[in-house]
Formats: C-alpha cells, sequence, structure tokens
C-alpha cells in the first residue's frame, strides 16, 4: 500500500513542526518515501544528516508503525516505543528517535 500524497502532505507538515517545537538542535527534517515506508532523516546545523526512524503506513494517516535507526546495523529495526506501542504519531516517533540521538531522555517521559 502506497502512501498516498495527502498522507505525505500531512506527514512532513507533523515532522517539521514537531522538529521547530522540540528538537531545536536540528536545522531540519527531511522525509524519503519507498512504497509504503517513511524515511525520516534530521539535519544537523553542521550540516551532517543523522538517520532517525521509519515509520510504516498501515492505512491510518494518524499512526505508523515505528522502526528506529540502529548505527550499529547501519539500518532499521522495528522497536517499541516508550509507551509500549509498536505504533505511533508523527511526533512520538521523532521525539524516541531524536531522544536517543541527540541525547535527550526526558524525551521518552509518558504521561
Amino acid at each position: 500500500m502506497t502512501i498516498p500524497e495527502s498522507t505525505k502532505s500531512s506527514l512532513q507538515y507533523k515532522l517539521v513542526t514537531r522538529q521547530r517545537e522540540r528538537w531545536p538542535q536540528l536545522e531540519g527534517i527531511t522525509v524519503r518515501y519507498r512504497g509504503n515506508l517513511a524515511y525520516v532523516d534530521g539535519k544537523m546545523a553542521d550540516g551532517d544528516v543523522i538517520p532517525l526512524c521509519r515509520l510504516r503506513y498501515g492505512g491510518d494517516a494518524a499512526y505508523f508503525g515505528f522502526a528506529i535507526y540502529l548505527e550499529s546495523k547501519e539500518g532499521y529495526e522495528d522497536s517499541i516505543l516508550p509507551t509500549g506501542s509498536f505504533e505511533a504519531t508523527p511526533a512520538e516517533a521523532l521525539d524516541c528517535a531524536c531522544g536517543l540521538y541527540l541525547g535527550d531522555p526526558t524525551a521518552w517521559v509518558t504521561n
């Protein structure tokens, strides 16, 4: 199932909005698409680009399957979020990945 264009636009908007609200260490967010997958990368102020996570579209534009990028594997691995779920909103996914890669575990505090 390919991600619809409307969902791609919505996802990009949600990720960029969350990045600006919570992750000023990042200069920006880029999203690449392949089939039902969205690959989320963060751009650092020094120009470096770091892979953060992969989101899997399952037909719902609000929740996506979540996989964290593992440098040790040079790839993505399906992951459980701090909430205990395998599915995340775009903001939850970004917070989880940035908490790891930007060294801010307060991102994992659930309410």
